[in-house]
This record gives C-alpha cells, structure tokens and sequence, in this order.
C-alpha cells in the first residue's frame, strides 16, 4: 500500500479557450459579448494526466499534437508538471486541437477542432508498455484512428499486467456505439458520468445502466456533479456526497480531476470509500479555478484549498 506507480496516459491533445461571462445564447447572425477569456492546455486526458502528476504519480503520456505554437505550449506545460513527453508525436501534417469553452454557471458548450488528434493511432503507442503499472484512456469518441483498436490496446495492457482506466467522455455525434464486450473486460474502472453512462446504455435509470454492464464491467464510478459520485461494484452501489463551496468559478476539468483523484488514490491500495471521497474532493477543488489545470498548480496550493475550503488534511 502507498507504493508509487508509473502510469500511461494515451488520449487526446488540445488547447481550451474558455469564454466565461456570457449573458446568453449566441444566435446564428448576431454577436454576444464575453467578458472573460482564458487559454488553457485542454483535453480531458491532458487535465487527468497534469493532476495526476501533481498529486504525485509518475506519469507519462502518449499522444499527438501539430508541430504549431499550440503544440509546444502543450508540451511545455506537460513538461512543467514533470510528466514525461518523450511518447508525444509532433504532426507536420495536422494541426494542434482546439476547443471552444462557451461558460455558462455550472454548465457549458464546447466547440471542438480535433486536428492531431484524429490522425493519432496505435502504431503511434509504444510497443512495449510492461514498464508501466497502469493504463489511462480519455475521449473515446474523439479518437477516431484509435478507436477501434481501444479494446486491443486495453487487452495488451492487461496481459503485461497492468491496471487499466477509461472515461470514454461524450460522444459529439450522439451515436453511443461503443463495444461493451470487447473493451469493458479489460477495465479496471469505468469512470463515465451519469449522462453518459445512460444514453451510453439506453437506459433510464442508473440502476438499469449498471446491471446492463454488470456482466462484463469490473467496477464502474458514475458522477455525478453536485450529486456526488456512485459506484457499482460485486453487484453493490456505494454513494459518497459531493464536496460543496462558495468558490465555485467554472466545471471545466472537474471530472478529469476527479478521475485523478480517484485512480491516485486507486494505485496505492486505498479502499473504494476513500478512493471516492477524494475524488470528490479533487473535482470540487478543480472548480475553484479557470480551467482544468489551475486549482492543481502545484501540490501546496491543492493542499491549501483542501484545508481552507473543506477542512482536509490531504495524506499523499
């Protein structure tokens, strides 16, 4: 328990310009005003990896991004989170990604341009991953040359070894064709949201969507926002509340940091319960910033934020 772990991060690369301040809606031929606008390293596999590092697991990641201005800053700030870059392809061909953050309270829309990341595939993922402890993959839908060998990469891991994570994160053609059979057996921890994990699986209720993966999913975490998380495991649902405050500036990279927090915690041999709590903790954290990075610019300020805003001592 508490041994450090050295973790593989294989997803989507791109930068977040996130509007904030808007009063309402656009229009088709009109123009609105935002009064706030922040750049941001972006993607929810970069906000995972970037966070995961800070709370002080050794992570490398594997992607792609154009040989552009965005490029290196994504690179740089990885590099300045201490994760190791050397597994990123740099793109002549394609452009770095960008997404378009539209902020409103605590919801928001976004308007994504893949670029490289539609180009990365597996012959872009290193061969040999049995140096690696675990595995993390974000965006299923978004990686259109991945995707279908995402059930094959999750299989080698498991072979080599590894424990495995996925957030498959929404599905901007709102088809939900995913291969529950294929990939999910070779999930450690399904980590979708409650809208996702519904249309995901057609389903009504969290109850229903649960037992529908029930059969071939090993443990699935459900969150759920303000709502808290729910986790169904060996045929069991265990709830734990969300973390509250008044500090709240947006949810861009809550669920990311969430995730982080509980597969920091997952790796070291916590039980669920306190897996949960602080993966709570950590994507209430994240909204007290702009963006999905800033809250866990480095591991004192985090620190501090626990205990200010939430009285918690964070034990890493």
């Amino acid at each position: 328990m508490h041994q450090n772990k050295n973790i593989l991060v294989v997803g989507e690369l791109n930068i977040d310009l996130i509007l904030n301040n808007i009063k309402e809606l656009p229009v088709i031929g009109q123009e609105i005003i935002a009064r706030d606008m922040n750049i941001t390293m972006g993607s929810s596999s970069a906000i995972f990896a970037a966070n995961i590092a800070t709370l002080g697991i050794n992570t490398s990641f594997c992607g792609m991004v154009g040989k552009d201005s965005f490029g290196k800053f994504i690179l740089e700030e990885l590099n300045r989170k201490n994760i190791n870059t050397e597994y990123i392809k740099e793109s002549i061909a394609d452009k770095t990604g960008m997404t378009v953050v539209m902020n409103y309270s605590d919801d928001r829309a976004n308007v994504t341009f893949p670029g490289a990341m539609e180009t990365f595939s597996l012959a872009h993922v290193p061969k040999d991953i049995s140096s690696f402890d675990h595995l993390h993959l974000s965006s299923y839908f978004l990686q259109k040359a991945l995707r279908a060998d995402i059930p094959a990469l999750f299989k080698k891991a498991k072979e080599n070894g590894l424990t495995t994570s996925l957030d498959i994160q929404w599905d901007p053609e709102n088809e939900w064709i995913f291969p529950f059979e294929e990939c999910l057996p070779y999930v450690d921890v399904f980590l979708p949201n409650e809208s996702e994990i519904l249309l995901l699986t057609k389903s009504s209720s969290l109850e229903d969507a649960a037992m529908k993966l029930a059969s071939f999913e090993n443990m699935i975490i459900i969150k759920r926002g303000t709502r808290g998380s729910l986790t169904y495991h060996k045929g069991n649902f265990i709830s734990s509340p969300s973390m509250l405050h008044n500090n709240f500036i947006d949810a861009i990279g809550a669920g990311d940091s969430f995730n982080a927090g509980f597969i920091s915690k997952y790796l070291k041999g916590y039980q669920l319960e306190n897996c949960l709590q602080f993966a709570n903790l950590c994507g209430a954290i994240n909204t007290t910033a702009a963006g999905g990075t800033a809250a866990f610019e480095n591991i004192n300020l985090f620190k501090e934020k626990a205990k200010s805003l939430f009285n918690t001592e964070v034990l890493l």
